[in-house]
């Protein structure tokens, strides 16, 4: 089935394409969360991924498994463009003359979960990772990738991978037992950064 697929979309079968969107759409916008922390930015970046995807068909190899590792490797660099791209453009805003504040809408995008304070107190920990950290932790504990698959994925060795991993949640654990203490997160800390395995999802 997957080899099937992977010679479709080679040879650019639209149809084959919309099935692979299906298959795997939700497993890149979870992926483009976790790295971003924020909804509309995650949209943009699946939207951003599969546009790629399509354009890199033809790098596909016809033998192999499952597409959802190259995906998100897809995900990954087209994350770290978004995220360089709206530094500069953040830049540029506050060059510009101030006319007057603007309405700030993050409260009312994270009214939409049912615990505000714990996550963000969680993404408070992720922003404070180095990005290769974030990025494995992303793929292996919450995507649920080997690592192999992960150091394909990033294009480094598996001990690299191992040892970034192992960093991530050393400094999660930390920085989290920390905010327990100020009373900042209630609750299993656990749960908030732990193997959220979602499959094919």
């Amino acid at each position: 089935m997957d080899t099937n697929l992977r010679k479709r979309i080679r040879a650019g079968d639209h149809d084959a394409f919309g099935d692979l969107f299906d298959a795997y759409a939700r497993s890149v916008y979870n992926h483009a969360y976790r790295l971003t922390g924020e909804w509309a930015t995650a949209e943009d970046v699946v939207s951003l991924t599969f546009l790629d995807a399509w354009r890199l068909r033809e790098k596909v190899d016809e033998e192999g498994g499952s597409l959802r590792p190259w995906l998100l490797g897809i995900a990954t660099n087209v994350t770290r463009n978004t995220r360089r791209a709206t530094r500069r453009h953040a830049a540029a805003v506050a060059r510009l003359p101030r006319e007057g504040a603007v309405a700030d809408f993050a409260d009312e995008v994270a009214g939409r979960l049912d615990d505000t304070a714990q996550l963000a107190v969680v993404q408070e920990a992720l922003r404070r990772l180095r990005r290769p950290e974030r990025e494995v932790l992303a793929l292996c504990v919450w995507s649920g990738l080997d690592y192999r698959a992960a150091a394909e994925v990033l294009g480094v060795p598996v001990g690299t991978v191992r040892s970034r991993l192992s960093r991530a949640r050393t400094k999660l654990a930390k920085y989290l037992e920390l905010s327990e203490t100020r009373g900042q997160m209630r609750g299993d800390r656990t749960t908030a950064v732990g193997p959220l395995r979602e499959g094919n999802r």
